[in-house]
């Protein structure tokens, strides 16, 4: 029996949280990865460490926010939570791998494709694997075309969005760049929804249990608190409270600190002109006289 499925059951409400979160986990992560290349070796890979969690605890976020709207009629559905906590580590662990291949080896070249393509697996990964952990009267069966567009969907934002944060540019340029990173990771997630058919085991019977946003909302609330920590100490570095970080010099390389201590390089002053530099002070000059004229 072919079961009818509903991803809105809120209307707009969980796809616009849910790509709000995706963007919240996007530029903090992208913050930190550009911040990761303008510190000292031993500082990198803290900054790395903090992106990393906050991508991809605001794509496991963003996934399970828009869960909250699906629904299946004739059948309750549940979620196993170890199989669903699993999906969060798979997702931060596969988009650190990522970043730091970009953080060490420089956003361009085999790095960022290799980067982008680690990451972007990542985020599939985390999807289906959150799919998994939904338990239903019934089995899920999936059109193979459409999940593979939405794996290129993934691996491209993640190439796009590593992309832009070894760009070390402002911070609009970080939020336009999660903006975008946000729309791809939805897309994606929506496109492997609609690769998503469901055959119910027996006829329609009535709907007991909890509704899916009751069962996913306690989940939710440590992922959520470790991104409003993360925005704390992102708000609070001193490079990134001006709103902007300092552009490398001309000669600096990818993946190599522009400052080793983060902080901006001592200007000397100018030197003086040789007109200046040779003239002697005042108490030391001659009058001028009719006969030294």
């Amino acid at each position: 029996m072919q079961g009818t499925v509903d991803g809105f059951n809120y209307g707009l409400v969980t796809p616009l949280v849910a790509y709000l979160m995706a963007c919240l986990g996007g530029a903090l992560g992208l913050r930190c990865t550009t911040r990761s290349m303008l510190v000292a070796q031993s500082w990198r890979p803290g900054w790395l460490a903090l992106g990393s969690a906050a991508i991809g605890s605001g794509i496991w976020t963003m996934h399970f926010i828009a869960m909250m709207g699906f629904s299946v009629e004739g059948t309750p559905i549940r979620y196993d939570r170890p199989m669903t906590f699993a999906s969060l580590a798979v997702a931060i662990v596969m988009v650190g791998i990522g970043i730091f291949i970009v953080g060490y080896r420089g956003a361009g070249g085999t790095a960022l494709f290799t980067g982008g393509t680690i990451t972007g697996l990542g985020i599939a990964s985390m999807h289906y694997l959150g799919m998994a952990s939904m338990s239903l009267d019934g089995t899920l069966e999936y059109n193979t075309l459409t999940v593979a567009g939405s794996v290129v969907i993934a691996m491209a934002a993640a190439t796009a969005a590593l992309w832009a944060a070894g760009q070390v540019r402002g911070f609009l340029w970080t939020v336009g760049a999660s903006l975008i990173m946000g729309l791809a990771v939805a897309g994606m997630h929506y496109t492997g929804m609609a690769a998503l058919d469901v055959h119910l085991h027996g006829t329609s019977a009535p709907v007991t249990g909890d509704s899916p946003a009751a069962l996913l909302a306690p989940m939710l609330i440590g992922p959520l608190a470790f991104l409003l920590l993360a925005a704390v100490v992102v708000m609070f570095d001193p490079l990134m409270v001006t709103g902007r970080i300092a552009q490398p010099p001309a000669d600096h390389k990818p993946g190599v600190p522009a400052h080793p201590t983060g902080a901006a390089p001592v200007r000397r002053p100018a030197p003086r002109s040789p007109a200046l530099r040779y003239r002697r002070p005042l108490a030391q000059r001659r009058p001028r006289t009719p006969q030294n004229r």
